[in-house]
């Protein structure tokens, strides 16, 4: 594993991808991020015999995101970030696709996971957000992370997925291992390569004997529909309908999962912004778009260039990598005032601020985004309107030990009931 990063990126002899990754598991990263950004915002070296580049900036990353000559490159196999094109982690599905088959996959997709089956989810998600809150306000202190950002996205997948409550936790603990095993297998110990092959494995059969049975009692769930589109047209292989199942599942929860605890943390550190929101909940949405861009869940967007091109006059060449320093584009002082301040109003003037890439751009753009951003919005109204008191306590969160997508382990923190005074 690589050592911990010094303060100074530009006195450290590694490669600054892997002083990056460091700085990911760490409680600051952006400092480090900005060091990078700073020295060389397109930063290329030779790792494992392949040129990878660093892209820090705003402008830089919004080009790469949207120009065609990057993708993916699993097919053909030109990946520099699994030179071997091993993807055993079954995520090949739309994450590792380019066109045409990432079109026809996300076209499929999109006539089930419809901006109308998300929006029919929200009086059951305030419904159990609001019993989550019910516990944790009646206990006083909790584990946030345990006690409301897991336990809400893990039950709206389920259940969109169509796997039965008991399900659940072993769901969690599969998505748990595949989304640690998205960083590079150089970041990874024997022991979590192996275990994420393993996950993939059981959550394949899980999903081969869930089709078995939508296929004689088919439901209005995920799975159902997408069996549905493979059986009418063959328009999807049952592999692709397996694959999708497991991208469904993984993108559908760590990602949330991080941007609600991560928000939770931003408002306890930064009262003046939590008595914002409760003086106008309305400001809900925009704050869920600044939580976004002040600590994204996703840290880095990899892409393979799939034919020669330029980027702000550097020349990338086929087989090459770019990989997308999202925490640091996000935090570009180029196009964002005050980058580093966490601001909830950010996102709600008019025009409103620059978009930052937490959900991506382009054609890969995060099919879940507006199941993320509903989740998040009700959590933080009802979290606004009935909490009085939400403090740190005890021990320092914890930062999981991952890089790619960043989130915290632990979130002590204290609760109590909204005091609305007389009348």
């Amino acid at each position: 594993m690589p050592t911990a990063p010094t303060s100074d990126p530009t006195s450290d002899r590694r490669p600054p991808l892997l002083v990056a990754f460091d700085a990911a598991r760490q409680a600051d990263p952006y400092p480090i991020y900005r060091a990078i950004r700073e020295a060389d915002p397109l930063a290329g070296y030779e790792l494992a015999g392949r040129r990878l580049t660093l892209v820090a900036r705003h402008g830089d990353t919004a080009a790469v995101l949207q120009d065609p000559a990057f993708g993916h490159g699993y097919q053909p196999n030109i990946s520099p970030f699994r030179p071997d094109g091993d993807a055993d982690d079954g995520l090949e599905s739309l994450l590792r696709t380019d066109p045409p088959d990432h079109t026809r996959l996300r076209r499929l997709v999109s006539r089930t996971f419809t901006a109308g089956t998300v929006a029919a989810l929200a009086p059951d998600i305030a419904s159990l957000v609001t019993g989550l809150l019910d516990v944790a306000l009646e206990a006083g202190e909790v584990d946030a992370v345990k006690a409301l950002a897991r336990p809400v996205p893990l039950r709206m997948i389920c259940r969109l997925l169509g796997v039965p409550a008991a399900d659940e936790t072993i769901f969690g603990e599969w998505a748990q291992v595949l989304i640690r095993g998205i960083d590079p297998d150089f970041l990874l110990t024997p022991d979590q390569v192996a275990g994420r092959r393993r996950a993939a494995r059981e959550l394949d059969a899980y999903f081969r004997d869930l089709i078995v049975r939508v296929r004689a009692r088919p439901g209005t769930d995920l799975v159902s529909q997408l069996v549905a589109v493979h059986l009418t047209d063959d328009a999807l292989t049952q592999s692709e309908v397996l694959a999708l199942c497991s991208v469904l599942l993984v993108a559908g929860l760590e990602t949330t999962v991080n941007l609600i605890s991560g928000g939770i943390l931003a408002l306890a550190r930064h009262p003046d912004q939590l008595a914002l929101l409760r003086a106008d909940p309305a400001l809900v949405p925009s704050a869920v778009e600044e939580m976004l861009r002040h600590d994204s869940p996703v840290q880095f967007i990899p892409r393979t260039v799939l034919r020669d091109t330029e980027i702000a006059g550097r020349g990338f060449s086929r087989g090459e990598g770019a990989l997308v320093l999202v925490g640091s584009a996000n935090r570009d002082p180029e196009v964002f005032d005050q980058p580093d301040r966490f601001v909830v109003t950010r996102y709600a003037g008019s025009p409103p601020a620059v978009r930052h890439f937490s959900f991506g751009l382009g054609i890969h753009y995060c099919l879940g985004a507006p199941l993320a951003r509903l989740e998040a919005a009700i959590i933080f109204r009802l979290l606004v309107e009935r909490t009085g008191e939400l403090t740190l306590i005890g021990s320092p969160p914890t930062y999981l030990n991952q890089s790619i997508i960043r989130g915290l382990g632990t979130l002590p923190v204290r609760l109590t009931t909204r005091d609305r005074g007389p009348g």
